[in-house]
């Protein structure tokens, strides 16, 4: 199941008929990123960099490899955070495709089907900052565990894998049931849930190509909870 919504997912990033949300997810999560790189470099510049001068003040001419080395750790730093940054970024950008993404995908692979329906605009925000509230945490986290040999790699994967699979399969969700029958419906199937969030979570890692998380998420939640609703039809919260 998890593997056929996996394969679904791939296949509508570059069907034509998403090929308009294609190209307003890609822009708007390169548009979020550099903004963000912006302002890690000047907040880089304007608190750490006065740091490492004063750091570097009285080095002599022979340690000056030490600037170059500072300067090498800054700028993988800088790359890092971003990197760690785009799972938030991804739960932004969500927020304003989502339904665009699931109504081209209930309307071409389920035509026999009533569409879901768009969450009203204001539970749509209010569910999208809690989305990023909920990621930001969470990565911080994996940030904090980052320096910790052997559970940094691990702990990105476990923790987007969690949260992003489950806020992404709720928000698919809740286009065709209440909101809590649809946490006790992402409660119920936890386990394959979180199984394909971790797919997202191995998209997420791939460089490039990560830069489409939103629409992969999305379509892929939006399969999963479709599959999962034909083999669980009697379910009620």
């Amino acid at each position: 199941m998890i593997l056929d919504a996996v394969r679904l997912a791939l296949v509508n990033l570059f069907a034509p008929e998403t090929r308009r949300v294609f190209w307003k997810v890609l822009g708007l999560t390169i548009f979020f990123l550099i903004v963000l790189w912006f302002a890690l470099r000047e907040s880089f510049i304007a608190y750490a960099l006065p740091w490492f001068d004063g750091y570097l003040t009285g080095v002599p001419d022979w340690a000056g490899w030490l600037t170059l080395l500072l300067g090498v750790f800054a700028s993988i730093g800088l790359a890092l955070s971003l990197a760690l940054l785009l799972a938030p970024v991804t739960a932004v950008v969500a927020g304003f495709f989502l339904d665009d993404v699931a109504e081209v995908v209930e309307r071409r692979d389920y035509p026999g089907e009533a569409p879901g329906q768009a969450l009203p605009l204001g539970a749509a925000i209010a569910g999208s900052i809690k989305f990023l509230g909920v990621v930001l945490v969470g990565n911080l986290v994996a940030l904090l565990l980052l320096f910790i040999p052997g559970v940094n790699l691990i702990a990105f994967f476990l923790v987007n894998g969690y949260l992003l699979g489950r806020e992404f399969f709720e928000f698919a969700a809740m286009r065709f049931r209440p909101p809590e029958e649809a946490r006790l419906f992402r409660a119920k199937h936890a386990s394959t849930v979180f199984l394909a969030g971790l797919s997202i979570s191995a998209f997420l890692a791939v460089p490039i190509v990560n830069l489409l998380t939103p629409l992969f998420a999305a379509g892929l939640m939006v399969h999963l909870h479709k599959l999962l609703s034909h083999s669980d039809p009697s379910f009620r919260g």
